[in-house]
């Protein structure tokens, strides 16, 4: 099988370890802001904008917005500070994995619900932000987070691939999984281990499932 064009590779739980930094930084901003949210609730909103996962849990209207924002702003903080605590480190084999695709003539892009700020914050603690991917797409670069496909398509804008069914989409969550159905890429893997376990990356549209992130070179076989 021939290989893609481009790969785009989700963030936190695909490529970045998380020790549970995001969703206990987001369950506490909401905490903080005396709004009450389940565990399951969170999980939901997994691979989401985290902008717009804010203004889920705020009531509709004017006052509602302007909490969402207050929220946003405590999550990005409580976030900062769990990674410089706990250290940012990237998922086993990541590097590897996109140094293997590169060498190959294939793109690697990165796609996240996090805002540029965010994303800066990990990049850089990972060396990753000149020579190990093509292209880095924030939640603030498109209109709308997954499970809408503008994230993987402003990736396949900047890298210049047109045809989606020349991309794969890699990722943790059913919003990864989703954003690529809706995107119409041609590879949509989810990869287990991260926020969602196999009964949820079934249930949701994919074409493989991998144990783990350096499975997926096993996709495309060296000629």
């Amino acid at each position: 099988m021939a290989a893609p064009a481009l790969v785009v590779f989700d963030m936190a739980g695909t490529t970045v370890e998380d020790r549970g930094e995001v969703p206990g930084a987001f369950a506490a901003a909401l905490a903080e802001h005396g709004i009450a949210a389940t565990p399951d609730e969170i999980r939901r909103v997994r691979g989401a904008s985290k902008r717009e996962a804010t203004r889920r849990f705020a009531p509709s209207g004017p006052e509602g917005e302007k909490l969402a924002a207050r929220v946003f702003d405590t999550f990005r903080s409580n976030l900062a500070d769990r990674y410089a605590r706990s250290g940012v480190r990237p998922t086993a084999g990541a590097t590897d994995v996109f140094a293997a695709l590169r060498g190959r003539g294939v793109k690697v892009a990165l796609n996240t619900g996090f805002d540029r700020d965010i994303t800066r914050l990990l990049v850089d603690a990972l060396g990753w932000a000149t020579g190990v991917v093509d292209a880095i797409v924030c939640a603030d670069d498109v209109a709308n987070g997954r499970p809408a496909p503008d994230l993987i398509r402003r990736a396949m804008a900047d890298i210049g691939v047109s045809g989606a069914e020349r991309v794969a989409s890699v990722g943790d969550t059913t919003l990864d999984l989703e954003a690529g159905h809706h995107a119409g890429v041609g590879w949509n893997i989810g990869v287990l281990g991260g926020a969602h376990g196999r009964a949820a990356l079934e249930a949701a549209p994919h074409t493989h499932l991998v144990d783990t992130l350096s499975s997926v070179l096993e996709i495309w076989p060296i000629p």
